[in-house]
């Protein structure tokens, strides 16, 4: 089952009330699994490993939903209960739930690679007709650019380019806005200057010239996108639950990987490949071809890049979206992660 929604009512509203929360005895769940992802390609091996039964096939049955907000809220029903495994982007929200010992990351999920297609710096055409058109532009021309968090993933995509770059990021502002489908919005509306959502959010925009596309993150700035995470009551209590589900996560991120990545590591389409487009546009209710523009690289084994994630940790520290004490590898239960070779 699918369930498509733009948020879960049993959600909390706030971080600071978490450790009030409740959970559901174990029992009530244990042979069905609560799956949460945003509305986009952020999460593809957890739409194919239930839609293709392998899930199942371990022995849990899987709930899909669907929810049209942000990374954070995905977290945020982990760690309420509302859903039992979330994947999405990595942002200070998740980190700081690992540090309240309420969430754990437990699987690694996309990544930005060169090649692939998982988040598109997409930029409002009257900013475009000012100047700003290539990644060096963005430190003379770039003066509004939305996320959906700040310190969500379109937010520290932008804190790599200026690295590279060499711009300085307090001239920009920053506007969170707590969708992909809102920061293309604020793009095509000319709201802001640019963003850096999922290219399958910025897909019809581009192809209709009602937002110009810079280019790839991927081919810029590579880094972990995506985790899968699972609240530390569920991964304590139920460990056979989060063992069987991780065996058909991995045969889905090797499904995933095999259909849109050759031998060499370069992004080409196999055999299975136009199945799996179809199954993504489905659930995700987008079009074929915007599922198409948007496919990102995963390790074929669901790993996850460790030394990646302990940075971003460490970012989010610096910036205050963290607290200093937070330890970065407890956020990530090596009991159940792999790590990237």
């Amino acid at each position: 089952m699918v369930v498509y929604r733009k948020s879960i009512p049993t959600v909390v509203a706030g971080f600071a009330v978490l450790a009030a929360v409740t959970f559901a005895p174990a029992g009530a769940r244990a042979e069905t699994i609560k799956i949460g992802v945003t509305k986009n390609t952020v999460s593809p091996a957890l739409l194919l490993g239930h839609e293709k039964g392998l899930f199942a096939a371990e022995g849990v049955d899987s709930e899909l939903h669907v929810l049209v907000a942000g990374a954070e809220e995905i977290a945020v029903a982990v760690a309420s209960g509302a859903i039992d495994f979330g994947g999405a982007g990595i942002s200070g929200g998740l980190v700081n739930l690992g540090g309240q010992g309420v969430v754990r990351i437990i699987a690694g999920g996309i990544h930005e690679a060169p090649g692939f297609q998982g988040l598109a710096m997409v930029v409002a055409n009257r900013a475009w007709d000012g100047g700003l058109k290539t990644f060096p532009d963005i430190g003379a021309h770039l003066q509004t650019y939305a996320v959906t968090q700040v310190g969500g993933p379109t937010h520290y995509a932008l804190v790599l380019l200026a690295d590279k770059y060499r711009f300085d990021l307090g001239k920009i502002q920053l506007v969170p806005l707590q969708s992909a489908p809102n920061e293309m919005s604020a793009v095509v509306g000319g709201r802001v200057d640019a963003s850096a959502p999922p290219t399958s959010s910025a897909a019809h925009s581009i192809q209709q010239g009602s937002a110009k596309l810079m280019g790839y993150i991927g081919d810029e700035t590579p880094f972990q996108f995506g985790t899968v995470f699972a609240s530390t009551k569920l991964v304590t209590e139920r460990p056979d639950t989060v063992a069987r589900f991780l065996r058909g996560y991995r045969k889905a991120a090797r499904l995933y990987h095999d259909a849109f990545t050759g031998p060499d590591g370069k992004r080409r389409d196999g055999a299975e490949a136009p199945e799996i487009l179809a199954l993504l546009a489905k659930d995700l209710d987008l079009s074929l071809e915007d599922v198409r523009l948007g496919i990102s690289y995963i390790d074929p084994e669901g790993r996850l890049d460790l030394p990646d994630v302990r940075r971003q940790i460490e970012w989010f520290k610096m910036q205050g979206m963290v607290k200093p004490e937070v330890d970065g590898d407890k956020v990530i239960d090596t009991r159940y992660v792999v790590p990237q070779k």
